[in-house]
């Protein structure tokens, strides 16, 4: 037999790479020899940019009860920073709010990586800090290991039976995977979001809790503030504040020639922070656990997960496979549920010594039928989004929000918008344009309602895959052209 360096490596020590080593080492009881190669300093795990660990830092208590449930790991302060309620959408002129979602929490992303280093090693994994992987090695049509830099800039080489690509979203080992994969290489630029935030103290100001309140998190929809995105005010106490905002590129674009502007993304947070009534005389933070992660930008997807996450000796997780939700870029609570799923599924493979696609594959399946069958249809709803405008959203979420849509939407299911069936004919001032809305919303609706039932047929084994594919790049692609904002 032939004997490798480990049973598994992981590349990349960040929120989904370090829980993917834990849920490994608890599942093989130890037995399974794993590394984690993170090419921070072991003083700074997980440190996603030069600027810091850049996050919306929001996490539900769902998310973060499933790993308890998984690996009996249960987190409490320092690393969960502040309790909230929920999250509150809000439409641009601030009159109609959905809830969209439950309790949870705004982590301190600087202090979560330490102790999940900590509980990692309890498990029994490795670690190389200071190393980067930089490319995969191929053996017999299987990832058999990685090579790269170690901390001293030397050629770093381990071999593995499998390996995990938890890098983030601009992977180079997801695009160069030497086998022969379903797994996608590319992401289109249309399904990235530049994001950017402060971490802020401050003083309060006018008392208004469509602007900020220490109980809620707050996503504003705005077309002329976050283009083709959203922006976010999320509560780290009763004077602290994670506040920021994403944008795509084309949307940037469009807006900027629309009103004659030249705004970048900076700008833009920057005019969002000022523009808020409840936040006065704001700083970057001074506590000792926000140093190095004050402020800070970087680049989410915002699409379903990669169709196929799995490879003969390979699997992808967390920005590497595209968990973030399309709506909100929230990472941390898919990469949660997707961490616990693939380290169950490989210390199964490990054990029973097939690391091949097909011994892989229940990753794919678990995550689909547990989390990732609602994600194609919010990109559908994304993607509507981005061809309407602040008026339209104003509009629609007055008249065609029911209550029985807004819990849908609190319990991640998909609004049917019934109510545009039923719009009143008082209200048909400039008709034209709201009928199209009532259009769009019920195209949506429908369109999701197919995906999401389409994704719950996911198939159990690799041989099923393309034809499922086949149907799922139809549907995606109808949405794509009927909700094309450059035609708009």
């Amino acid at each position: 037999m032939t004997r490798y360096d480990y049973d598994v490596i992981i590349a990349g020590g960040g929120m989904s790479g370090l829980l993917t080593a834990a849920a490994i080492g608890y599942h093989s009881k130890q037995r399974a020899r794993v590394l984690v190669v993170d090419r921070n300093s072991a003083e700074e795990p997980g440190k996603k940019t030069n600027a810091g660990w850049i996050c919306g830092d929001a996490a539900s208590k769902k998310s973060i009860n499933f790993i308890e449930k998984n690996i009996g790991i249960k987190y409490g302060s320092p690393e969960l920073e502040h309790p909230v309620k929920g999250i509150y959408v809000y439409s641009p002129n601030h009159e109609t709010k959905v809830l969209f979602e439950g309790e949870g929490y705004l982590l301190n992303r600087k202090l979560m990586p330490k102790r999940q280093v900590k509980d990692a090693k309890g498990f029994g994994v490795e670690f190389m800090f200071g190393t980067t992987a930089e490319k995969l090695i191929a053996e017999d049509g299987y990832v058999r290991g990685v090579q790269g830099r170690g901390a001293d800039g030397k050629p770093f080489k381990a071999s593995a039976k499998m390996v995990v690509d938890a890098s983030g979203s601009s992977s180079v080992l997801r695009k160069f995977n030497p086998v022969d994969s379903y797994i996608e290489r590319e992401i289109e630029i249309d399904d990235m979001e530049a994001t950017g935030r402060y971490i802020l103290e401050f003083d309060r100001g006018k008392e208004d809790e469509t602007y900020f309140t220490p109980d809620y998190c707050l996503i504003h929809l705005d077309q002329e503030i976050a283009p083709a995105g959203y922006a976010w005010v999320f509560p780290k106490g009763e004077n602290k504040v994670n506040i920021g905002l994403g944008v795509s590129k084309p949307g940037l674009d469009r807006r900027n020639k629309k009103l004659g502007k030249s705004d970048n993304l900076q700008t833009l947070i920057d005019q969002y922070v000022k523009a808020n009534p409840s936040i006065k005389n704001w700083r970057l933070s001074t506590n000792p656990d926000d140093e190095g992660n004050e402020k800070g930008n970087w680049q989410v997807p915002v699409r379903r997960q990669n169709d196929c996450m799995v490879a003969n000796g390979f699997a992808v997780v967390g920005d590497a496979a595209w968990m973030p939700r399309p709506l909100d870029a929230g990472g941390m609570g898919p990469a949660m549920y997707a961490s616990m799923i693939l380290g169950k599924v490989v210390a199964r493979a490990i054990e029973a010594n097939d690391v091949s696609q097909e011994g892989l594959w229940a990753y794919n399946s678990e995550y689909m039928q547990t989390h990732g069958y609602q994600m194609a249809s919010f990109e559908v709803l994304r993607r509507y989004l981005q061809t309407v405008t602040n008026e339209q959203i104003d509009f629609g979420m007055k008249h065609f929000l029911t209550q029985e849509d807004i819990d849908a939407i609190t319990e991640r299911r998909h609004p049917k918008f019934n109510a545009v069936n039923k719009l009143n004919p008082k209200l048909l001032v400039r008709a034209a344009q709201r009928m199209e809305l009532a259009r769009g919303l019920r195209y949506t609706a429908d369109m999701s309602e197919s995906l999401v039932n389409h994704n719950l047929k996911y198939p159990t084994a690799p041989k099923g895959f393309p034809e499922w594919k086949k149907q799922i790049v139809k549907l995606i692609g109808e949405t794509k052209t009927r909700f094309n904002p450059a035609a708009s």
